[in-house]
């Protein structure tokens, strides 16, 4: 009988940590990155637009570069990250991986590999 009773006491333990240890996904609403984001750079702005078709441009202001001279990406987002796969001129394409932070109709901050976070403004 005491068998009995130590073997459900800990099966009932080993149920109480594995469902104690189920974390809920953080998740973000991937519509409200489409439009403009900005944040200040050297001598100018670092901008990127979203668009709703997955494909997007970046460019900044202070290196002399306008939108419509911009690098174009096509990104996506599953739960907290984010990936961006840059489009090159001679065909080839640089994924890059960051970590949401936040993200919603105001403001967009996010990590990349190396802990550097970056917030952009949303303008558009």
């Amino acid at each position: 009988m005491k068998k009995l009773v130590v073997i459900a006491a800990s099966l009932a333990s080993i149920v109480l940590i594995l469902f104690s240890s189920c974390e809920t996904p953080v998740t973000f609403d991937e519509t409200l990155l489409i439009g403009k984001w900005e944040r200040p750079s050297n001598n100018g702005l670092e901008c990127y637009r979203y668009d709703a078709n997955y494909n997007g441009v970046t460019w900044d202001t202070g290196e002399d570069v306008s939108e419509a001279e911009g690098q174009p990406f096509t990104w996506s987002v599953e739960s907290a990250t984010m990936t961006h796969i840059h489009i090159m001129e001679m065909g080839g394409k640089i994924p890059k991986t960051y970590t949401l932070l936040t993200l919603n109709d105001s403001t967009l901050s996010y990590k990349d590999v190396f802990g550097v976070s970056f917030t952009f403004i949303k303008v558009k």
